[in-house]
C-alpha cells in the first residue's frame, strides 16, 4: 500500500457569470480551505503531524491535500460516519468547526463543495446550500472548570487572553478582561497558577470547547517539597508498621517455597 494517500475537495460554483476556477479562486478563500483542512486531518495537537502538501487543479476548482495514507483511512471513515449520521455531532470540535465553515462558505457563496479520499471506493459527502452540517446546540452546557500549568503568554491589544500550558490539555487560551492584566502587578509569565474559567462542555461526551474559555479567577498555586512532613510520615510508618515485622520471618514469607 502506498505510504501517503489524499483527500480532495472540489468545489463547483460561479462567480458573478463566471464558473468558479482556480483562476478565479481568491487567495482569502484558498487561506481559509488551508485552515479548515488541517483541522480535518489533524484536530489535535498540530505540532508533531505529518506533512501535508497542497495543489490545486482544474475542475472546477479542486483542492488536493496530499498526507500519511494511515490518516487518509481515518478520515475516509469519518466522512463515512457523516454520511450515516447526517450530522457531525460526534465529531472533535476542530473537525466540527471545520465543517461549519465549509457549511457557511457553502450558503454564503451558493458553493457545492464535494469531499472525497484517494481510497478505492472512497466514501464522499456533498455540502451545499440545502444541507446543514452544524453542531446541535443543546448539546453544548455551560460549565465551570479550573486549569492548572505554566503561563506561557498574557495579553492581547484588543481582545486579551492569558496561554497556559497544562500537562492535560496542552496549551490552551483563555479570554481574559484587559482591566484584571492592567491590574495585575506582578509578572506571572513562566510561573505556574491555577486558572478558574467558564466555557462549553459536551453533555455526553465531557470534551472542552476551548474557544470557548473565559477567565474568572487566577489562583496561587505553588506546591513544594516539605521535607518535614515527609519525615514525619516517614517516622509514622516505622513506628506504626515496620516496628511490628520481623525481616527474616517476612523475607521467608515473601519468598515462599522458593528455597525449598
Amino acid at each position: 500500500m502506498e505510504k501517503n494517500g489524499f483527500i480532495e475537495i472540489r468545489i463547483t460554483g460561479t462567480k458573478g457569470n463566471l464558473s468558479l476556477t482556480p483562476d478565479n479562486y481568491d487567495i482569502r478563500e484558498l487561506i481559509t480551505m488551508l485552515e479548515n483542512a488541517e483541522d480535518l486531518l489533524y484536530p489535535g495537537e498540530k505540532k508533531d503531524r505529518p506533512v501535508i502538501s497542497y495543489q490545486i487543479e482544474e475542475g472546477s476548482v479542486r483542492h488536493i491535500f496530499k498526507t500519511s495514507v494511515q490518516h487518509i483511512i481515518g478520515f475516509n471513515a469519518v466522512i463515512g460516519q457523516i454520511n450515516e449520521s447526517t450530522g457531525i455531532d460526534f465529531l472533535d470540535i476542530k473537525t466540527a468547526k471545520a465543517f461549519e465553515s465549509i457549511q457557511d462558505i457553502a450558503a454564503k457563496k451558493d458553493y457545492s463543495f464535494h469531499i472525497k479520499t484517494s481510497l478505492p471506493r472512497s466514501n464522499e459527502v456533498k455540502i451545499d446550500r440545502s444541507t446543514r452540517y452544524y453542531r446541535t446546540e443543546t448539546i453544548w452546557a455551560d460549565a465551570e472548570f479550573y486549569f492548572y500549568g505554566k503561563i506561557t503568554n498574557a495579553g492581547g491589544k484588543d481582545k486579551a487572553n492569558i496561554h497556559i500550558h497544562t500537562e492535560e490539555f496542552g496549551t490552551i487560551r483563555i479570554q481574559t478582561p484587559i482591566s484584571f492584566l492592567e491590574e495585575y502587578n506582578e509578572n506571572m509569565l513562566y510561573k505556574t497558577f491555577g486558572i478558574r474559567a467558564t466555557g462549553k462542555q459536551h453533555s455526553e461526551t465531557g470534551e472542552i470547547d476551548t474557544a470557548t474559555l473565559k477567565f474568572v479567577e487566577l489562583i496561587d498555586y505553588q506546591p513544594k517539597y516539605d521535607e518535614q512532613y515527609l519525615s514525619k510520615l516517614r517516622e509514622k510508618a516505622k513506628n506504626n508498621w515496620l516496628g511490628a515485622i520481623n525481616p527474616d520471618s517476612w523475607l521467608k514469607e515473601i519468598r515462599g517455597g522458593y528455597d525449598a
